[in-house]
């Protein structure tokens, strides 16, 4: 691996090494340029990931303590949980589904296309489908996602089968093992599928497409890239004229450094991105950096959640092949005929059993509770994940008074439901309950938001500065050479899966950093 001194200013500085920093490192890497990449967490291995749910969890998720404030049913469930995100090198890519979906078209402009709904923050994407179109094929073929390229679906488990007799049944058209970023036969050097299940606890066959496999060990390769794990993004600096030049961090022993940069993009998540912007606060900008529309770290979204559970007759296992190869698209469209503008994805999912026990029915006990855990074994289930309303009081803001290790504030993330947010998690839960009824299911459990994987939106893309926080590129309005590139720069958040967008975006900013690098533009 490559080693550059922290006195090296012409290097780009990215901070997180998931879906969208790994990826725009390797970007950067193979076009010869020097990047340094700090990520908080440790370095794990497919050897070293554990098929134990708890034991997983403990391993590579981002624990720091959070506060959570808001009417939504994590606050109260899972208070110092808000997101089931990781901390380690691959990012929540060691934890992901693999469900790789492309935002429809009117889904990049649903101010347009919705209208005034009243309490959104709705605004159109500064860029189109068009554009990253040719980004999304690159991203495909790079991620091995399945029904691209030639590549096979992935054959169904039980879990699915269960699944697509109910949707066809009811008539839903569009019903497949999805669109997956997981091997369904050897490629690029990685096996296939083999069907372990357990998906959330890091794939032990390296057969779903990782940053921590795939494209961080391709940029160390090129002897362009240095990877610091255990290092944590403390605050970015910038000089006199406002223009950024280093990152302020801790190494695993808490002594603090600053690495030089000729530019910075901060990919450490929706959460500890805007963090690390409003704790980077100057006399200069005494609101954070990037932050003089005062947008910030708001219009967070997480997406429409929850999830249908179902016991048969007879055993399903659904635990057994790959968590989620198996949706319904019928739902994603806009039709507001329904209730709700924008549209969802119904996807096939499980847990296992301790995970089962505390998301069920979060808090419940008693015999009720336990009959239905003793149909476990019989239980099929799918998730419920559609486009939620932006609002500008959905926010992460920085704790008055809770301190992380380093003495700087922890996050609160505040949420609250919009009215278009339960009027549709009330027809997926109908939909979601109608698929398994017409399957033939004796009980159906309707179980409510956990925290998610799917956090977006608190350094939102815009056209105009005043809107947002980041233009068309990731790179904020208010400095030059400073870059967001990760989920939080969605302008809205779509009914599909985010990884696969985080990681065209990525790879549509490398090509646009080089070209302006080259130009002697930053």
């Amino acid at each position: 691996m490559a080693t550059f001194e922290r006195g090296d200013d012409s290097v780009v500085v990215i901070v997180g090494s998931g879906a969208g920093g790994g990826t725009l490192g390797n970007e950067l890497a193979q076009k010869g340029i020097k990047v340094v990449m700090l990520e908080a967490g440790k370095q794990e291995s497919i050897d070293s990931f554990v098929n134990d749910e708890w034991s997983s969890f403990l391993q590579i998720s981002w624990l720091d303590k959070r506060t959570t404030s808001g009417t939504w049913r994590v606050a109260r469930d899972f208070a110092n949980l808000p997101a089931w995100i990781c901390k380690t090198v691959g990012g929540t890519t060691t934890h992901w589904a693999g469900a790789s979906l492309r935002f429809q078209e009117h889904e990049f402009k649903t101010r347009t296309v919705y209208g005034d709904v009243p309490g959104a923050n709705l605004l159109d994407w500064p860029i189109t489908l068009a554009d990253l179109a040719p980004y999304y094929a690159k991203a495909e073929d790079k991620m091995g996602v399945t029904r691209t390229n030639g590549i096979p679906g992935l054959p169904g488990n039980n879990n699915f089968k269960v699944f697509y007799t109910g949707a066809k049944r009811l008539g839903y058209q569009h019903v497949n093992t999805g669109h997956m970023a997981i091997n369904s036969h050897p490629r690029a050097d990685r096996p296939s599928c083999q069907q372990i299940g357990f998906c959330f606890q890091g794939c032990k066959s390296s057969a779903k497409w990782s940053t921590l496999y795939t494209e961080i060990p391709a940029a160390l390769a090129t002897g362009n890239l240095e990877l610091r794990p255990e290092c944590t993004a403390l605050q970015v600096q910038h000089d006199d004229s406002g223009k950024v030049t280093g990152v302020l961090y801790a190494d695993k022993d808490g002594q603090q450094h600053v690495q030089k940069a000729r530019l910075v993009c901060v990919a450490g998540n929706t959460i500890e991105s805007p963090r690390l912007l409003l704790n980077s606060a100057s006399a200069k900008y005494p609101d954070g950096l990037a932050n003089s529309s005062g947008q910030v770290g708001r219009n967070y979204m997480r997406h429409m959640t929850g999830s249908v559970y179902a016991a048969f007759d007879r055993p399903v296992h659904m635990f057994r092949g790959t968590t989620m190869a198996g949706v319904i698209q019928d739902e994603s469209r806009n039709d507001p005929s329904r209730g709700f503008v924008g549209g969802y994805e119904m996807e096939t999912l499980s847990l296992g059993l301790p995970f089962m026990a505390a998301f069920l029915d979060p808090g419940a006990w008693g015999r009720g509770f336990t009959r239905k855990m003793e149909t476990y074994p019989n239980m099929a289930g799918m998730w419920l994940v559609g486009e939620d309303m932006p609002q500008e009081t959905n926010r992460v803001t920085l704790h008055a008074d809770g301190k992380d290790a380093h003495g700087l504030p922890i996050p609160n993330v505040h949420f609250d439901d919009h009215p278009n947010d339960v009027a549709m998690r009330s027809h997926a839960f109908r939909q979601g309950t109608a698929v398994y009824h017409a399957a033939g299911a004796r009980e159906v459990y309707e179980t409510p938001p956990y925290p998610s994987t799917h956090n977006l939106g608190t350094n939102r893309m815009s056209e105009s500065p005043r809107d947002g926080v980041v233009n068309r590129w990731g790179q904020t309005h208010d400095i030059k050479n400073l870059f967001v590139s990760d989920g939080s720069q969605f302008t809205t958040g779509a009914a599909e899966n985010p990884t696969l967008t985080i990681v065209a975006l990525a790879i549509r900013q490398a090509d646009f950093i080089a070209d302006q690098m080259a130009k002697k533009e930053l």
